[in-house]
């Protein structure tokens, strides 16, 4: 993780700040230092370069174990850019893959070091804010660390699904919102109308930071709609890690 960084911030950041002029806001409401939870919309990959760019610190995200376990030098490339790009592989052993993803994000939180969560749980399938899992919820009052909004912005027009390679004259960013406080819920990160009304609380804040229209369902069961694939209700599953 700490090359890939590294190489961020020495090759690719002037390149990005001078192909693009990404508009960043908010930084200081981010620590300096210890653990704290970033929590985003999520409208293109590169959510994963544009984020991170004006911090002074890495973000690490929790991944699908899929992403490393692949064959020969394309499943290598796969592992080393993920672990590059702060990518950590949730641990499924023992347990189902919301509780994994859970233990994983708590391990890195205290570590001391910035965590991202996506709670739509996917890439929103157009430019507007889905409904969020309450995985997030939890880890907030499991953690008990700051909780910061996290607002990207432009990045589904600098490059929508399909696209490879991220257009020239868009603007994106990143806008990170003041710390939320969720201390009064501490303890009852098992009563589910909690988590809800935690989730909800943290989704409307990165509404306000991003502009963006809010649909109050799941993104994978628009993504399905759209593809013309049989739409089931889609289990809150935690949406901690990133599926694409």
């Amino acid at each position: 993780m700490l090359w890939f960084w590294i190489l961020l911030r020495i090759v690719l950041s002037p390149i990005m700040y001078l192909g693009w002029w990404p508009r960043n806001r908010g930084m200081k409401n981010v620590p300096k230092r210890g653990p704290a939870l970033l929590v985003g919309n999520h409208l293109s990959f590169a959510d994963h370069f544009f984020g991170p760019l004006p911090l002074m610190r890495p973000i690490f995200f929790i991944g699908k174990g899929e992403y490393f376990t692949g064959k020969g030098i394309k499943g290598w490339i796969s592992k080393a850019f993920m672990t590059g790009v702060g990518v950590v592989p949730v641990d499924r052993t023992g347990g189902s893959a919301a509780e994994a993803a859970l233990q994983t994000g708590l391990r890195i939180l205290a570590e001391g070091k910035l965590l991202g969560i996506y709670p739509e749980g996917t890439r929103a399938p157009d430019n507007r804010l889905y409904r969020g899992k309450t995985g997030v919820a939890r880890l907030a009052l499991k953690s008990r660390v700051p909780v910061i909004p996290m607002a990207m912005i432009n990045t589904f027009e600098l490059m929508p699904p399909g696209q490879a390679y991220p257009r020239l004259g868009v603007r994106p960013g990143v806008r990170f919102g003041k710390p939320m406080d969720f201390s009064r819920h501490y303890g009852r990160e098992d009563d589910k109308e909690v988590l809800r009304e935690i989730t909800d609380e943290i989704m409307n804040a990165i509404r306000e930071l991003s502009g963006q229209e809010y649909v109050d369902r799941y993104a994978a069961e628009v993504k399905a709609e759209m593809a013309g694939k049989p739409v089931r209700p889609v289990e809150d599953d935690g949406g901690l890690s990133d599926h694409g």
